[in-house]
């Protein structure tokens, strides 16, 4: 991956695939693969184990962890590929604010898939019962700059064939293009 992009945030609703995809496009691109979930509060998994969903309060501090390892990631010389849901423009901005040149993979499914896919992982925090919140929190990111929006029921090698290629130099404006 050889582009002006300096980090990838690969996002979308739960069950989208964003550790799957986002461990490929780092696998492919050698890129450091960052999970998003890992740096969540122990009080924001506490509430959505419950079932309850996140607010825009309990997210602003975890954007900030998110948008300063995307920072440390940089410095230390590594492309970092972080896996976060983004679900608002808001948050997208938030972390565009701490890497400028920030490029975003959004995963698009339907809620029924994303149900099938939550319902069907184990072991995970977040409960099926959210996925109707995340939709509604979610701001599509169609015609954000620096934007690829894929389908994710495609599979992973292929989605990270697609991400590689719109990565490729193909000079400045069809890294400016938006999917």
């Amino acid at each position: 991956m050889n582009s002006p992009l300096s980090a990838i945030v690969v996002m979308g609703v739960a069950g989208c695939g964003k550790s799957c995809v986002g461990s490929a496009i780092a696998d492919c691109s050698g890129g450091r693969l960052i999970e998003g979930d890992a740096f969540h509060p122990a009080v924001n998994i506490q509430k959505m184990s419950a079932g309850i969903p996140l607010d825009d309060d309990d997210r602003a501090g975890w954007l900030i962890r998110l948008g300063e390892e995307l920072q440390a990631t940089l410095k230390a010389g590594e492309r970092p590929i972080l896996t976060c849901s983004a679900l608002k423009k808001r948050y997208r901005d938030a972390l565009r604010h701490a890497v400028p040149d920030l490029g975003f993979v959004f995963l698009e499914l339907t809620p029924q898939e994303a149900e099938r896919r939550v319902l069907a992982r184990p072991g995970h925090f977040m409960p099926a019962s959210l996925i109707d919140s995340q939709f509604a929190a979610l701001e599509s990111p169609r015609g954000e700059t620096l934007t690829l929006t894929l389908d994710a029921t495609q599979p992973i090698a292929q989605l990270a064939r697609q991400v590689d290629t719109w990565l490729k130099p193909c000079g400045e404006s069809a890294l400016a293009r938006t999917a």
